[in-house]
């Protein structure tokens, strides 16, 4: 077996235990709130997780991946007689793909043994980062996409708990502290229903479809959002004034409410992080692909069908066998979440996330909703928070890139070495 078909071995294999990886940590963003709340069981969070996250990654995965995740990495540097790397830059990248890949799973691998969620995107850009510095030099990495990355973790929290924060107290102001909760809850029900579907409908437009039809005309994606919140809203009403009976126990009414509106939410947000996320291990997977069999790559790698499948299945066996371990941290360990709060949360960060997507700022999807927890917890009071847990994850935030890049540097100079 030559050694480039063993590199593209060992990339396959890095990129199967990255998709696990994925599923094991990342999926918390989904599921963990509503675990936490106890609008769902942790099988019933793995059961739809698994479902949703298989169909978004398998069914809209993007199909077309730039060759460098987020555009890190100069390629030309890499290109077929480069001045420094010469005739060996397009085997340098493969290798280099490979340790990235390998490296971001095992950083993830140790994060997820102890319960700390972490962002799956900057594993992938540290770890490229420091095959990088390694293989070519500094000029390879385009240092103001990294520093906009690491401004990214003080961006995505503070924007997600500014959100949720101002939801939950709407939500304690307007319903909770009021007279007859039940009541309140009857009439802004509806509204808060429309909300949330003119969000999704944006989100999906412009998290998933936006990969497959481009730039698709604003007032149209408007006009859309705004008939199905519409629909929502009618839906959502007839079915609270069906049969309408002042319930004994307002409270667990309100609750019960707040926990069917997360689950559609947890669902939307598990659709959706298949089909963005997946990218994390089937794009560096099918620049190895092209690369053993083109000798280069190109602008634009194209994304088998069969990549995408295989990279759905992954994420749903990490979510299935070890997700656990991230979803008890965000669901419960940060701060005691009911449904009104887990709604909250989740509200937060997807509009968090879709607003700075739109005027183009890199937010991490994990940081923001980690951020949208904290806040509803701040909501309450200081007390609410457990600060020790709160440090180790932001301590873990901080030793992504650099933790990432070291491993990706180490494993590039080990296969350099015995692949040569």
């Amino acid at each position: 077996m030559s050694a480039a078909t063993v590199a593209l071995v060992i990339g396959m294999v890095s990129a199967a235990y990255m998709a696990w990886n994925i599923g094991a940590n990342d999926v918390a963003n989904a599921m963990g709130t509503s675990v936490g709340s106890g609008a769902l069981t942790l099988g019933a969070a793995v059961v739809l997780a698994g479902i949703f996250e298989f169909a978004g990654a398998s069914l809209v995965g993007t199909h077309v991946t730039e060759t460098i995740r987020t555009g890190i990495l100069d390629t030309s540097a890499f290109a077929a007689g480069s001045p420094i790397l010469g005739p060996d830059g397009p085997r340098i990248l493969l290798l280099g793909m490979v340790s990235a890949l390998l490296a971001a799973g095992i950083w993830l691998q140790v994060a997820t043994s102890l319960g700390l969620p972490v962002s799956t995107t900057h594993s992938i850009v540290g770890a490229l980062v420091g095959f990088a510095l390694v293989s070519v030099g500094s000029h390879s990495v385009r240092w103001g996409v990294v520093a906009k990355v690491s401004a990214s973790w003080v961006l995505s929290p503070i924007l997600g708990a500014m959100v949720a924060a101002g939801m939950f107290l709407f939500i304690s102001y307007g319903i909770l502290r009021r007279e007859d909760p039940a009541g309140a809850t009857r009439a802004m029900g509806p509204h808060l229903v429309a909300a949330v579907a003119f969000l999704l409908v944006l989100s999906f437009v412009y998290k998933v479809v936006d990969d497959i039809i481009t730039s698709p005309p604003w007032w149209v994606v408007v006009v859309v959002a705004v008939v199905v919140a519409g629909l929502a809203y009618l839906l959502a009403r007839a079915l609270i004034e069906r049969g309408w009976t002042e319930p004994e126990k307002p409270f667990v009414y309100v609750e019960g409410i707040f926990g069917r509106l997360q689950i559609v939410t947890a669902c939307y947000v598990a659709f959706a992080h298949g089909a963005n996320d997946v990218a994390n291990a089937v794009g560096p997977a099918a620049a190895v692909v092209q690369i053993h069999e083109l000798g280069a790559l190109p602008p634009n790698v194209p994304v088998p069908e069969w990549i995408l499948v295989a990279g759905g299945i992954g994420i749903v066996i990490g979510l299935g066998t070890w997700g656990y371990k991230v979803i008890a941290t965000v669901g419960g360990a940060i701060t005691e979440l009911t449904p009104t709060r887990g709604f909250s949360a989740e509200f937060g960060a997807a509009t968090t996330v879709l607003v700075a997507s739109r005027m183009g700022l890199p937010v991490s999807t994990t940081h923001t909703l980690v951020g949208a927890v904290i806040g509803v917890g701040l909501a309450r009071g200081l007390a609410a928070i457990n600060l020790r847990m709160v440090g180790r994850i932001v301590n873990s935030w901080i030793v992504t890139l650099p933790v990432a890049g070291a491993l990706a540097a180490g494993l590039f100079e080990v296969l350099r070495h015995f692949l040569a």
